[in-house]
C-alpha cells in the first residue's frame, strides 16, 4: 500500500475516468461528486496530520474556496478554471497568515484554534449580506458545455490534487514533515525552519481543500454558511479513521465507503445520524488501523501520534 508507483496511479485514474464518462443518472453523478470532494478534503487533512497536527481549520478553508469561487462566479463573471483556481489560491494565502500565527502551538491548542476559527469563519458568512447571508450564495454553475461532464471534471481535478499532496508526502519535504512530528526538537538542532515547514505544510493542504470547497460549488450550484461548519473536518477525521492513516489510500476508501453509506442511511429519515455515527463507531474500535490496515496486515504508528 505505501509503494503505490505511477502506472498504479495512472491505471487507477483511467478507470475511475472511464466510468464518470458513462455515469447519465442524475443521482449517481451527485454521489461521485461528493466522494470526489469528500476524498480531497480528507487527503488534505491528513496531510497535516504528516506533522503531527490535527487540522480542524480544514473546514474553514474549504468554505474560503467555495465562496471565493462564488463570488467570483456569481459577481466578478470569472471563468470557471479562473474560479476553481481563486478559491485554492485565496484558502493558501489566507492559511500562509494563519499559520504563521496559530501554528507556535501545538497539539489540542492548535486543534482549539482551528475550530474557533471556522465558526468565526462560518458566522462572518452568515452576517455578510454580500456573500448571501444565512441564505448563502446560488447560480454557481459551470459552463453549459461541461455541465454533463461535471463528474469527471470534479474527480479528475481531486485525482490531480490528491496525486500532487502523494508526491509531496514521498518527497525530501514529506520526510522532513515526518521527522517534525516524531521529534520537533531534533529536526530543529539539524537547522531546520520548523515555522516555515509548517506553514508550507499547512499551506499545501489548504490550497487542495479550497479547491474541493470550489468543487463543492459547482457540483451544487448552491453553498450556504451552514455547509462549512467544524462537521466538514469532523467527517474529513472520519473518513481518514475508517479508511486507515497510514497511507494516502485510507482516505480515499474511507471516503468511498462513508459516503456511500451516508448516501443509504438518508432512506432512514430521523435515524440517519444515529446509522451513520454508529458505523464509525465501530469501525474505528473494530479496525484501529483502519480498513487498509487490516488489508496490509501491518501494524505500525499513525501518521499522526497523539490523534
Amino acid at each position: 500500500m505505501d509503494d503505490l508507483k505511477l502506472p498504479y496511479w495512472a491505471a487507477g485514474v483511467a478507470l475511475v475516468l472511464a466510468a464518470t464518462l458513462m455515469v447519465r443518472d442524475a443521482y449517481v453523478a451527485s454521489v461521485i461528486n461528493l466522494i470526489a470532494v469528500a476524498a480531497l478534503t480528507a487527503v488534505s487533512l491528513r496531510f497535516v496530520m504528516l506533522m503531527g497536527e490535527l487540522n480542524f481549520a480544514t473546514a474553514a478553508f474549504v468554505g474560503i474556496g467555495a465562496y471565493t469561487t462564488g463570488a467570483a462566479v456569481t459577481i466578478l463573471q470569472w471563468p470557471f478554471l479562473i474560479a476553481i483556481l481563486a478559491g485554492g489560491l485565496m484558502a493558501g494565502l489566507v492559511a500562509v497568515a494563519f499559520g504563521y500565527v496559530t501554528l507556535r502551538t501545538k497539539g489540542p491548542y492548535f486543534l482549539l484554534i482551528g475550530f474557533a476559527f471556522t465558526e468565526a469563519v462560518r458566522i462572518l458568512y452568515s452576517k455578510s449580506t454580500t456573500l448571501g447571508g444565512t441564505s448563502g450564495m446560488v447560480g454557481i454553475f459551470p459552463p453549459v458545455a461541461l455541465d454533463a461532464w461535471m463528474p469527471t471534471v470534479i474527480v479528475g481535478t481531486s485525482c490531480a490534487l490528491i496525486f500532487a499532496l502523494y508526491v509531496l508526502e514521498r518527497s525530501d519535504f514529506g520526510k522532513i514533515l515526518t521527522a517534525i512530528r516524531d521529534n520537533e526538537n531534533v529536526a530543529r538542532t539539524v537547522g531546520l525552519n520548523i515555522l516555515l515547514v509548517k506553514i508550507a505544510c499547512f499551506a499545501a493542504a489548504s490550497v487542495a481543500a479550497g479547491v474541493a470547497g470550489s468543487l463543492h460549488a459547482f457540483a451544487n450550484n448552491v453553498i450556504s454558511p451552514g455547509d462549512f461548519s467544524f462537521l466538514v473536518a469532523a467527517f474529513a477525521l472520519a473518513y481518514v479513521k475508517v479508511g486507515g492513516e497510514d497511507n494516502i489510500v485510507g482516505p480515499l476508501v474511507g471516503s468511498v465507503l462513508l459516503v456511500v453509506l451516508g448516501s443509504y442511511a438518508l432512506g432512514l429519515g430521523g435515524d440517519e445520524h444515529i446509522f451513520y455515527g454508529a458505523a464509525i463507531t465501530l469501525a474505528v474500535l473494530l479496525l484501529p488501523n483502519g480498513i487498509t490496515g487490516l488489508l496490509s496486515g501491518r501494524r505500525k504508528p499513525s501518521a499522526a501520534k497523539g490523534h
